[in-house]
């Protein structure tokens, strides 16, 4: 793997170890498995010339498939934490929701490359709508409002960066914000309206909608700039901040590591994304360019969702940090993604 992106992965990934084993050594055990077919599926990407793969019609393959997943796990997928958004084989449970985040970003780069002199055409637009449009209605429905955005804002950051007019951009965040209106009275569960009011009024209910982002601030505000050490942060040890080893990884962190480990943290996600540019605009096709465009906004929109909610500045939709919090359905796509970007610039250097 090339040092650009290898160096700050396996920063992101030895502070998401160390959190996971102060949280619980069950956790640390299974995150290593995960670690693991991680690396493994990092290599096997490189294995793959994605220029042919791009450049034919299997890259439909994986978009059908994560469709037909999301429809399964509408109809026989189990609730967890109010999302039906799993399914379970054994013990192993996987997102659909991930591979669908995947598989739009091949058909984008694919379809985008191929649409750029006319992408400012209404039926181009429409058409790159209606891919995106599909995924995040099944997401909606489970509803798994974070998944959802990160899935609009892919599509809408890999748009703009094909040479959308501005005309067209203004019409964009103008429809944006009807959808949201529509959505706030026809699609948000009342839990979902509730988050996003607490927000606004962080003082209200602090034992119920604001608990975990109440407890996530005292976390981070008691941490200083060397934190409590090594299993000595109290919300966590404690069991007083929420699913630390997930949602709110970066508040777990923050607390033992301090802020001195925070911007450590987010100097090696930002390398990351810096890393996955580069590649994009060292190689001379379009398509891979807007594969890795659309890999980087789709990690950092997602960070952006975990890090806000962690701060009290955006809603908690249970998003998780790129690379540093738990999850293996999560851990491996990311790894895919990351994966094919590490193979378009092996490629490319020789």
């Amino acid at each position: 793997m090339i040092p650009s992106l290898a160096i700050p992965l396996a920063a992101l990934i030895g502070a998401s170890l160390l959190t996971l084993s102060s949280v619980s050594s069950a956790f640390f055990l299974q995150q290593l498995a995960w670690v693991g077919l991680a690396v493994a599926t990092i290599v096997a990407a490189r294995l793959v010339d994605w220029r042919g793969v791009l450049a034919s019609s299997a890259v439909y393959m994986p978009y059908v498939l994560a469709l037909l997943l999301l429809v399964v796990v509408l109809l026989i997928g189990p609730v967890v934490r109010n999302i039906r958004g799993w399914i379970y084989v054994g013990p192993f449970g996987f997102q659909p929701v991930e591979l669908a985040k995947v598989a739009l970003i091949l058909l984008y780069a694919r379809y985008l490359s191929r649409a750029h002199v006319r992408i400012a055409r209404y039926t181009t637009l429409l058409a790159s709508l209606g891919l995106v449009l599909i995924p995040v209605a099944l997401v909606a429905l489970q509803p798994d409002l974070g998944s959802a955005v990160i899935l609009g804002a892919t599509w809408f950051g890999c748009i703009v960066a094909s040479g959308l007019p501005k005309r067209r951009i203004l019409a964009g965040i103008v429809l944006a914000a009807i959808g949201a209106t529509v959505a706030w009275f026809a699609v948000l569960a009342p839990y979902q309206k509730a988050r996003i009011v607490a927000v606004l009024n962080p003082e209200s209910d602090p034992l119920g909608v604001n608990y975990s982002t109440n407890q996530a601030k005292i976390a981070v505000g008691s941490a200083g700039w060397f934190g409590k050490g090594f299993g000595q942060g109290t919300q966590v040890q404690l069991r007083f901040l929420t699913e630390p080893q997930g949602d709110f990884a970066l508040a777990a962190f923050t607390e033992e590591w301090g802020i001195a480990g925070a911007l450590a943290v987010l100097g090696a996600f930002f390398a990351l994304i810096v890393g996955i540019l580069r590649v994009g605009s060292a190689t001379h096709r379009n398509t891979e360019r807007l594969l890795c465009l659309g890999a980087a906004i789709s990690f950092t929109v997602q960070a952006a969702l975990n890090a806000g909610s962690t701060l009290g500045l955006l809603p908690v939709v249970g998003v998780p940090f790129p690379f540093l919090s738990y999850g293996g359905s999560s851990l491996l796509t990311s790894a895919a993604l990351l994966g094919i970007v590490n193979a378009i610039a092996y490629r490319s250097r020789h």
